[in-house]
């Protein structure tokens, strides 16, 4: 039985496993962001977001800095004189270093070069990835300013730079050049290509190379690691071992790992029983109208082309064809946050998802029922909880992801037991989640025939799945995940022989 991972047991061992080196952690998004209200106050807001679960606990175990881009319409009036403020409110123990940026400068690092051309590069999700030599000029001064935040911080001593995903790629190789002490780890949280995916992008080479300034870079499942050993190895000027995890350039060595990343199983779980989700269970009975929860299908995510949707609700459809004995009882629920709304693609898919959903009703509604609800609207965590909680299935058909989170958090937010995860194969989470019903996510018609089979699995079938899910995402939490690359990252300290300022004067 796997050892339990606890948010108190993995700061203890960073606290203890730093020893007093520095922690550095590096990310576009931001962990508190400053905004101002509809009075003029400015209230602090911490965005629901996975990666800032993950990363928090290093942090403020560490009491080091968090160095990410300002986006709050607050956070210049919320610094100090070197662009940081403590956090989090009322309790401070790190430092937040915000990086400017200007709408130019957002629009072509941000906007075009990470996520219109890396996003749908590593997602292979047939939308053409956009590439323009301007957002790549872009994207490396926008790099160079994160890098040289950084530097700034370790002030030409030793620290650990903990980075994160495809919106720093290049920072790595700058930092490795200007300070030799700093040891490097990257989390790459979205896929990595395979190599002829890959060489479409016409600076694939600098981008490995960007990487390849990191001492530890890890990706969510062995594949992804194996594709960028393959491209490391072929692409540039490199060497990798045999045995195929670590490789050399210009006398420099890098390893490469897989690290599936989770959630606080916990959390999630005490949360999904208390009396704030049941409430809002009955909520949601009242707001779609469900009279039997055991006919009622569920899928909720951002607003994304990788995420399969259109299918998805035209696996609906199908089912309908196929079962006309749920015609007027069985409802899918479709939650959307809206994303990327600057970007056409992504209107263009709402534009196609609202059509579908327009003439699926159309078709198949009668008296008060519509067997389809497209809800593009912002929910919080509680009314997300109690829409798992409700429904008997949820689908996560992704056309490919790095691992997809969501399909975890409903497995955790099943407190009951109960619950049927139709997961695509191409969610890295496949990969550990035997107990989903796996479809091939650009099939409707199997979708169909996994909702039909999550309708009319036995309780006895649902909860032994279920139950063999939970047991995973319990003991494999975000914690162990936290600890697991921390481990092999002060391993490497250990190598490098990497002391703190005050140890070596």
């Amino acid at each position: 039985m796997a050892p339990f991972w606890s948010r108190e047991r993995l700061q203890g061992l960073i606290r203890e496993g730093l020893g007093g080196l520095p922690l550095i952690v590096v990310s576009n998004r931001e962990p508190w962001m400053h905004q101002r209200d509809g009075h003029g106050l400015i209230q602090a807001e911490r965005p629901a977001s996975g990666l800032v679960t993950a990363l928090e606990p290093f942090a403020e175990a560490s009491g080091g800095t968090w160095i990410a881009h300002g986006s709050g319409d607050a956070d210049r009036c919320s610094v100090d004189a070197r662009d940081a403020v403590a956090v989090p409110p009322g309790r401070p123990c790190y430092r937040l270093r915000r990086v400017w940026l200007s709408d130019a400068e957002q629009e072509g690092y941000y906007t075009h070069l990470a996520n219109r051309a890396l996003w749908p590069l590593c997602h292979v999700a047939f939308v053409p990835p956009r590439y323009e030599a301007a957002h790549w000029h872009t994207y490396r001064q926008v790099n160079a300013r994160f890098a040289e935040a950084v530097l700034q911080e370790a002030a030409g001593e030793a620290a650990l730079v903990f980075l994160q995903d495809y919106h720093l790629a290049l920072v790595p190789r700058l930092l490795r050049q200007a300070n030799p002490h700093l040891l490097l780890v990257q989390f790459w949280h979205v896929p990595w290509p395979n190599r002829e995916l890959l060489r479409t992008f016409p600076q694939a080479d600098a981008l490995i190379e960007g990487l390849l300034g990191n001492d530890l870079i890890g990706f969510q499942i062995p594949a992804h690691a194996s594709n960028f050993l393959d491209a490391a190895d072929r692409l540039v000027e490199a060497r990798v071992d045999p045995d195929g995890d670590l490789v050399h350039q210009n006398g420099h060595r890098t390893q490469v790992g897989a690290y599936p990343i989770s959630i606080d199983y916990q959390q999630w779980n005490e949360s999904a029983a208390s009396s704030a989700v049941a409430e809002a269970m009955q909520y949601w009975q009242q707001q779609i109208g469900v009279h039997d929860p055991a006919l009622l299908g569920v899928g909720m995510e951002r607003l994304d082309y990788t995420k399969g949707l259109p299918q998805r609700l035209l696996a609906v459809e199908r089912l309908l064809e196929d079962h006309p004995e749920w015609h007027g009882r069985f409802c899918f629920v479709q939650l959307l946050a809206i994303s990327r709304t600057q970007i056409t693609e992504y209107r263009q898919l709402r534009s196609e998802l609202e059509q579908i959903t327009a003439r699926v009703n159309a078709r198949w509604a009668s008296g008060g029922w519509q067997p389809l609800q497209l809800r593009i609207e912002q929910r919080d965590v509680q009314e997300r909880l109690a829409l798992q909680r409700l429904a008997r299935f949820c689908v996560v058909s992704s056309l490919h992801d790095g691992m997809n989170l969501v399909a975890k958090e409903f497995v955790a937010s099943r407190c009951d037991g109960d619950g049927v995860l139709i997961l695509s194969r191409f969610a890295g989470c496949a990969l550990e989640l035997g107990g989903a019903l796996q479809v091939h996510p650009y099939c409707v018609e199997q979708i169909a025939v996994a909702m039909a089979q999550a309708l009319g699995l036995e309780p006895a079938d649902r909860r032994l799945r279920m139950a063999q899910m939970r047991r995973q995402v319990s003991d494999y939490n975000v914690y162990r995940w936290g600890a697991s690359i921390l481990a092999d990252s002060l391993r490497l300290r250990d190598q490098m022989q990497l002391q703190p300022a005050a140890l070596l004067g």
